[in-house]
């Protein structure tokens, strides 16, 4: 993850403060997703995303499951991947 800066946000009269979409999309946040607040010393905040935590085998292959729409690859093709790999032939685009 890279500095996103700083931002102000606002605070409503209810106390709630929307956290906007740059900033959402820096902590990998989702909607529903619970996020863990804590307090330093000076009185600044820092803010992570609770990653829910597997529990089963079947919730590990599910993280491993492509995105729908990703097309399927072939042994071949990651098999020469591999091989470009290993003679440093592949750039970051690959």
């Amino acid at each position: 993850m890279h500095y996103l800066g700083a931002m102000e946000l606002t605070m409503t009269s209810k106390g709630q403060i929307t956290i906007n979409k740059t900033l959402r999309e820096g902590l990998g946040a989702k909607p529903g997703q619970k996020l863990r607040v804590e307090v330093r010393p000076d009185g600044g905040l820092v803010i992570l995303p609770i990653r829910p935590q597997t529990k089963t085998w079947d919730d590990v292959i599910g993280l491993l499951k492509p995105h729908p729409g990703t097309p399927p690859v072939s042994i071949d093709d990651m098999n020469e991947t591999i091989a470009k790999g290993w003679v440093g032939e592949l750039d970051d685009n690959d």
